[in-house]
């Protein structure tokens, strides 16, 4: 038998080799309009990231070796252009040659995959714009950046491939904006308040996400400048069309072959609507595995599994492939994204009695180091109890919950059948009673009863008003709350009615549930649960007034937001600014910010940052999320590396190095590159162009400032008696001596003024460079820095030094010292020699990953 199989990355290179350790004697050949073969097409986002680091090992087989492992004959750079299913053939184009050829088959697997997607816009083809789907994509993608020194990128599309662009692009240092025409980012894939957390969890790690917007134009003349939006233009040096995909099934269009919108239509094995000809990967529409409708799932897991299904029916197995679930996952900065089976929204419109469950718990014993959380949406149908889906986040293993969704799904699980499931527990790895069973626990509660709640998506549409809010925090925390302690119920709360309708909230649900199960006892009748409490949900009291708990003042702190002394609930809100530089039209949304939001005030701080002022703590939320759609973010409080202050040594007549493109360099690099990295306290850095010391770079814990070394050469020195370069030397180093000019090297200060003074050039050359300087400080205890005995010519090593410092801090400072402290306790000498060899930076990730300075000494 002779089996033809079109397409080789992976439903067909598995249908084919599992088809040839079937049965050897069945002669099977590929053929793939690509060079390359069984590339690890989910992998590409990450070798743009630079997580894989070269291409080869995005490559799985290559055909040669392919052939040697598997026995399949296979034919590179040959496109099937037309099937004749009548007579068994297919035709074949070479594209190299444009020859073509006519291959003949006893059967016959469609396995062409999909293309993404091409917006049909004007400037689709400018230099810039990629698409993210073949390892070229992916080469291109990642030359580019690196050949241009990308600063700014624009993904459209916010699914899996569009968010894991953007994650990767964001690890490279890449200012990103993701845009999708959908009202949410992960259509169908998750659940509108799912969705909404995810995005706002983007914004808060620095890239921009705007929904509910469509493309219309790329700018630029030869290379892409900006795309035109809905929302209005948005500048960019790279765009990554991530909006979909297609099959590549346009040959078939005339076979008669039944297909939707594209997709092949294949029954439970895998064959098309015409004999002996069978499709599988992601140009199939298979079905749905709990509710037995059409669905297309273009996952190269599904495709594996729809091959090796495929290739046991072609040799005779009696098997059948049992649909998908839309099981996916997909890494987020800092938060990782995990779903199956179905959506709320979709297991309604299957006709099911939907019950659903929103349940936050740790990931793993609360004690243990590095322990997390996860948040868990459970779908079920209230009638049957059979468990329909889930959705999870966490920065861990969120996979391994969703897995056991998986299983449950596929083997008809009741929630019941979680009840004492035995899982693996140990400290490390999971909590007692695992996370996924306590989400369970809550679903199967709520179902019976024993709990009754409200979910963030019914309290996000209103469904909470009419009722008073009860804040059951171990300290009160919401404002205008009526604040109860758990620990001393023992009956009736003076203050609350028997009858009055209650929202019991507090940190993720478990105590709110326990106040109302204590209440109910006692004869309260109409308590309600707020599901995900506040670690979910944006908790704000109508018409709130009075003073605003500590706790909460320390919670927005660390967002940038600080208390004004003279007011019980107002604060101003810093807008950070890239060492002071903003463009007009962030000009024009932070006053737009200021009017909506605030008092109609902005300020300017000491370090180059905005304040918005008069910022009620009702509006913090809206002004952040205002701001953020914008590309700008507030903060700059806190342990940790603080905004970059610099000169405007680019333009200023006495500066000497690029300070815009360096401090913007260092913003991006280590203000937000290490924007989870605690430290002993806060960290300060100024950028200065020369040594006029206007940002005062030797009083930060570390200042850069631009040199120019003078080279004399004294053999053009004629010994004049006025000369021209001890004339013009401002700190009067440079003096004549024996005949000669001389500058003292120790107490130079390498200004540069004095370079190309001499009119007979005696000192015309010169070397650009950095001074660094550590150990600053200004505040209640000024210490002057010192800077490093090295004049450093190379940015790069500049740049090191500044990490290796940052690095030096976490790992040696004592937690609340500043680093000028550090600098004097374990010595100059020391440190120098530190930051000078690159040891620190062969211990940077055991540094980042210890769990050091949860709380520093940063009071502003």
């Amino acid at each position: 038998m002779k089996v033809l199989i079109i397409g080789g990355v992976a439903a067909g290179t598995k249908t084919a080799a599992k088809l040839k350790r079937e049965d050897r004697s069945i002669k099977v050949t590929v053929i793939t309009k690509d060079q390359d073969i069984s590339y690890a097409g989910c992998g590409l986002p990450y070798y743009v990231g630079g997580f894989i680091e070269g291409r080869d090992e995005l490559i799985v087989n290559t055909p040669q070796k392919y052939s040697g492992l598997t026995g399949v004959e296979v034919r590179t750079g040959k496109e099937a252009v037309a099937l004749d299913a009548a007579k068994k053939e297919v035709t074949v184009k070479d594209v190299q040659t444009g020859n073509t050829e006519v291959c003949p088959y006893d059967k016959l697997v469609i396995a062409v995959g999909a293309s993404a997607a091409e917006l049909p816009i004007d400037g689709k083809d400018l230099p810039g714009v990629f698409k993210m789907r073949t390892p070229d994509d992916a080469d291109g993608i990642r030359t580019y950046a690196e050949a241009n020194n990308v600063k700014k990128a624009v993904v459209i599309g916010a699914g899996f491939i569009g968010l894991e662009a953007a994650e990767n692009l964001h690890a490279r240092g890449i200012n990103v904006t993701v845009i999708d025409f959908a009202s949410q980012i992960l259509p169908n894939i998750l659940d509108p308040e799912m969705a909404a957390y995810a995005k706002k969890h983007l914004l808060n790690s620095g890239i921009r996400v705007i929904t509910g917007t469509s493309a219309e134009k790329v700018l630029g003349s030869d290379k892409v400048t900006g795309v035109k939006t809905s929302a209005g233009t948005l500048p960019c040096e790279m765009l990554i069309m991530a909006a979909g995909i297609r099959p590549n099934t346009g040959f078939l269009a005339d076979t008669g072959i039944e297909m939707f919108k594209g997709t092949i239509l294949v029954d439970s094995q895998m064959k098309t609507s015409l004999d002996d000809v069978y499709a599988a990967g992601d140009c199939v529409m298979v079905t749905n595995r709990i509710t037995g409708k059409r669905q297309w799932s273009p996952m190269g897991s599904s495709a594996n599994l729809e091959g090796r299904t495929l290739a046991q029916v072609l040799a005779g197995t009696q098997k059948t492939y049992p649909g998908v679930l839309g099981t996916g996952v997909v890494k987020l900065p800092g938060l990782n994204v995990g779903r199956t089976g179905l959506t709320e929204a979709q297991a309604k419109e299957a006709g099911y009695d939907v019950v659903t469950a929103l349940v936050p718990t740790d990931d793993k014993a609360h004690y243990y180091p590095d322990a997390s959380f996860f948040i868990t949406k459970l779908i079920a149908d209230r009638t049957t109890r059979k468990l329909l889906g889930v959705q999870v986040f966490g920065p861990g293993e969120v996979d391994k919950m969703v897995d056991i969704a998986v299983m449950g799904i596929n083997m008809g699980a009741k929630l019941d059948d979680f009840e004492n499931a035995d899982f693996a527990y140990a400290p490390p790895f999971s909590t007692a009673i695992h996370p996924f069973v306590q989400a369970v626990y809550v679903l199967m509660n709520k179902i019976d009863g024993t709990i009754v709640s409200m979910t963030p998506a019914e309290y996000a549409a209103g469904a909470a008003k009419g009722y008073r809010v009860v804040d059951v925090q171990p300290e009160p925390a919401i404002r205008g709350a009526f604040y109860v302690n758990l620990g001393q119920v023992n009956g009736e709360i003076e203050g609350l009615g028997k009858d009055e309708k209650l929202l019991l909230v507090c940190a993720k649900g478990k105590r709110a549930y326990f106040l109302q199960n204590r209440m109910r006892y006692y004869g309260y009748k109409n308590t309600v649960v707020l599901e995900g409490a506040t670690f979910f949900n944006d908790v704000k009291v109508e018409n709130a007034e009075g003073a605003v708990s500590k706790e909460e003042e320390t919670r927005v702190k660390a967002l940038g937001f600080l208390k004004d002394k003279r007011t019980p609930d107002k604060f101003n809100g810093r807008v950070i600014t890239r060492n002071g530089k903003i463009t007009a039209d962030e000009a024009r949304t932070i006053a737009e910010a200021a009017e909506l939001y605030g008092s109609g005030e902005v300020t300017m701080t000491s370090r180059l940052t905005m304040e918005i002022q008069g910022v009620p703590f009702d509006n913090i939320e809206p002004l952040r999320e205002y701001l953020m759609q914008a590309g700008l973010e507030t903060g700059g409080t806190g342990s940790k590396v603080r905004p970059v202050v610099s000169c405007k040594g680019t333009t200023c007549q006495y500066g000497l190095i690029d300070t815009f493109a360096l401090s913007e360099e260092i913003h991006e690099r280590f203000y937000h590159g290490y924007r989870e990295v605690k430290l002993p306290h806060k960290f300060k850095i100024a950028v200065g162009g020369c040594p006029n010391n206007c940002v005062k770079p030797d009083l930060n814990d570390l200042g850069i400032i631009g040199q120019r070394v003078p080279q004399i050469d004294l053999e053009k020195c004629r010994g004049c008696k006025v000369c021209q370069i001890e004339n013009n030397c401002p700190i009067g180093v440079a003096k004549m001596s024996d005949g000669k000019i001389t500058i003292d090297e120790a107490a130079c200060n390498h200004c540069g003024r004095c370079v190309g003074k001499c009119p007979f050039h005696a000192v015309e050359d010169y070397t650009n460079g950095y001074r660094i300087y550590i150990g600053g400080r200004w505040g209640k205890k000024v210490a002057q820095g010192r800077y490093l005995d090295k004049v450093f010519t190379d940015k790069d090593e500049v740049l090191a030094i500044v990490e290796k410092a940052i690095l030096l801090f976490r790992e040696q400072g004592i937690t609340g010292e500043r680093f000028a402290d550090t600098v004097a306790r374990i010595g100059f000498e020391n440190v120098q020699e530190q930051l000078l060899s690159d040891d620190l930076l062969a211990r940077k990730e055991e540094n980042i990953k210890a769990q050091k300075h949860l709380k520093g000494g940063a009071t502003c």
